[in-house]
């Protein structure tokens, strides 16, 4: 089991846009709550289709683009008191706004939940500067694909699923990211950057099954493995 981890819950699989996905919000509390023994742990969660809509109308209300990432950040942060309220006594109820407070609420025995820390900056980002910080032996990305494909697999139905790839591939594969607020595909190029100057292994996952969460900490092979080079 790993002492340091850091998991990262795709704001799409919580907040969709028929409404919120609490048995799966539940499911994943309960399996956090099994598999944790101890060490530091950190759960960061996204904004899904609650941040977008938000988003939208501030944009139609012509706000800049930073003022729709403090309404993300707002929204992520929301999702994370949630999330915490629902490990209950072994998470650390005070959710961070820097990465600073991430390291100051984090000790062995406690998982923090955190969502967004600043503008411009994805929640897949901040998993990866907190796995960093933390020392984490792997970031787990939980998000609605199976893994990572050799396209986008919504728009291409040809996209191949790679069971292992490397860091450089990956960068040649998500070049074009968007990095609009609310917009960040699979993982955008600050967590990509983390993850190369960090060594930290990471796993892309299908989030919307939770067992897929049980297999990756049981240490299974499941979605697609991203390795350093």
């Amino acid at each position: 089991m790993h002492s340091n981890l850091v998991i990262k819950i795709g704001g799409h699989l919580i907040s969709r846009p028929d409404g919120f996905s609490l048995d799966l919000m539940k499911a994943y509390a309960e399996i956090i709550l099994r598999r944790f023994t101890g060490g530091r742990w950190c759960v960061v969660v996204g904004g899904g289709e609650e941040a977008r809509r938000y988003v939208s109308a501030a944009r139609s209300l012509g706000f800049s683009e930073s003022f729709c990432d403090m309404l993300a950040i707002k929204v992520t942060r929301i999702h994370a008191m949630m999330f915490s309220a629902l490990i209950g006594e072994k998470a650390c109820r005070a959710i961070p706004e820097s990465l600073e407070q991430l390291l100051e609420y984090s000790r062995d025995g406690v998982i923090v939940v955190a969502g967004g820390l600043q503008p411009a900056q994805s929640t897949t980002a901040v998993a990866a500067l907190a796995a960093e910080a933390l020392g984490a032996e792997k970031l787990i990305i939980a998000t609605d694909v199976e893994g990572v494909y050799t396209d986008d697999p919504k728009k291409n139905p040809g996209a191949k699923l790679l069971k292992e790839v490397t860091l450089s591939r990956l960068e040649d594969i998500l070049r074009e990211s968007s990095h609009a607020a609310g917009e960040y595909k699979l993982i955008d190029q600050l967590a990509l950057k983390v993850l190369r100057r960090s060594g930290i292994t990471a796993m892309v996952i299908d989030g919307r099954k939770a067992e897929n969460l049980e297999k990756a900490l049981a240490g299974e092979k499941v979605g697609t493995l991203i390795i350093p080079g």
